[in-house]
């Protein structure tokens, strides 16, 4: 069986084509920097890979590219579009509606779009990526795998907010969680490495979208990410923690609308607001050059994952590893150094050779005196995305 996967991200797309069940991976490429001037498209087919440089103005343009990739003969993937079965889609959001993977429908679409609202920056990409694939996959299976869903097991003081209790019902006002499928992935596989049945881990997901997440015994109990998934660390764009009150001071003394001011929040601040650049690579560039804000952007983003970390620790009454993942978090040495500087209070030792280290695949970067592992594992969404959908799949099947 043929499964095509679609992670549709904010300024990206990752797609694999996995036979299932062996998981054998046909094919896996990236669109990155989507809506900027120098837009990237990538693939890794066997022991080939290419990129080039194109021009991605937008989500839509991104899949249709996908999807002539997938086609063109001499690729030898696919035939004709009827040799994919399913498609998988990651879908930010899921309300409180959608706590499994879910056969898309016309109705399901709907309710994906209207949860946009809450994930603006992502909801809407994930969505046209669903409309694409309808079209060009005809006879394929639709299954959309929630982000949200990892953190159903919330404990209800970590999910609940301290507002009108009926408001909060009424309108499902509740922290719900992120990047559940990255979490939920390398979590097990740190639990693999850690080999122990009770386990004690943080999670930090570190791309254009970042979040961290205590993990005990395999289940998450507390996470950086809530209603929306806007508040906690510094990200690309997106401000992470804020005191409320400043939303109310831009709307009353800059004369803003309360989307204008979301706008602001979600695609002008974050690392962009600090430094006018997204991109950590680049700001990382322009920090050993000497550039203050750049400096500071990298100091800020530091210090408020060690403040998750640290509290965190508490919450899980102690710790086994630390697991960084995604784009920054496994390939950033620098910001990694960063977060490490001053942990060594809770027996988090870096190794700096280590982490200097260029070399794909898991990898501890912990020193050898460090009680506490330092893992980095490199995340995959796609394949936990195919593995729920190949399941759904079958039981639907049944």
């Amino acid at each position: 069986m043929n499964i095509l996967i679609i992670n549709s991200g904010s300024s990206s797309i990752k797609f694999q084509l996995i036979q299932m069940p062996t998981e054998k991976v046909l094919c896996k490429g990236l669109l990155e920097r989507i809506g900027l001037e120098d837009s990237f498209f990538s693939y890794k087919k066997g022991s080939y890979s290419h990129k080039e440089k194109t021009q991605i103005p937008n989500h839509g343009v991104g899949l249709d590219k996908i999807s002539q990739f997938l086609l063109d003969p001499s690729q030898k993937l696919i035939s004709s579009v009827s040799d994919i079965n399913i498609v998988g889609h990651r879908v930010v959001h899921g309300g409180s509606k959608f706590n499994a993977p879910t056969k898309v429908t016309p109705e399901v679409l709907k309710e994906i779009e209207a949860l946009s609202f809450l994930a603006p920056l992502h909801n809407p990409a994930n969505a046209e990526g669903i409309r694409v694939a309808i079209n060009v996959f005809k006879d394929a299976e639709q299954i959309a795998v929630f982000d949200t869903a990892f953190f159903q097991t919330l404990p209800e003081v970590a999910y609940t907010y301290a507002i009108p209790k009926d408001i909060a019902l009424k309108h499902k006002i509740r922290a719900y969680g992120f990047h559940g499928t990255s979490h939920k992935y390398v979590s097990e596989k740190a639990n693999s490495i850690l080999k122990k049945k009770q386990s004690k881990i943080i999670t930090i997901h570190l791309g254009n979208g970042c979040s961290i997440t205590a993990v005990k015994n395999g289940k998450s109990i507390d996470h950086s990410l809530g209603f929306s998934p806007t508040n906690g660390l510094v990200m690309g764009t997106r401000c992470g923690d804020i005191d409320q009150s400043i939303i109310f001071y831009m709307m009353e003394n800059l004369n803003l609308t309360g989307q204008e001011v979301s706008n602001i929040l979600q695609k002008k601040s974050g690392l962009f607001g600090l430094t006018g650049y997204s991109d950590l690579r680049e700001i990382d560039k322009k920090a050993k050059a000497g550039n203050s804000d750049c400096i500071l952007a990298l100091k800020l983003s530091a210090y408020r994952i060690k403040k998750y970390i640290g509290s965190y620790i508490t919450v899980l009454s102690g710790i086994d590893a630390i697991v960084f993942t995604a784009g920054i978090g496994e390939n950033s040495s620098t910001l990694r150094k960063l977060i490490c500087e001053g942990l060594e209070c809770f027996n988090i030792q870096l190794d700096n050779e280590r982490n200097n280290l260029k070399i794909d695949g898991i990898r501890d970067i912990g020193s050898s005196s460090s009680t506490t592992r330092i893992l980095v594992i490199p995340t995959n969404e796609e394949l936990e995305i195919a593995k729920q959908s190949y399941s759904l799949s079958n039981i639907i099947t049944k």
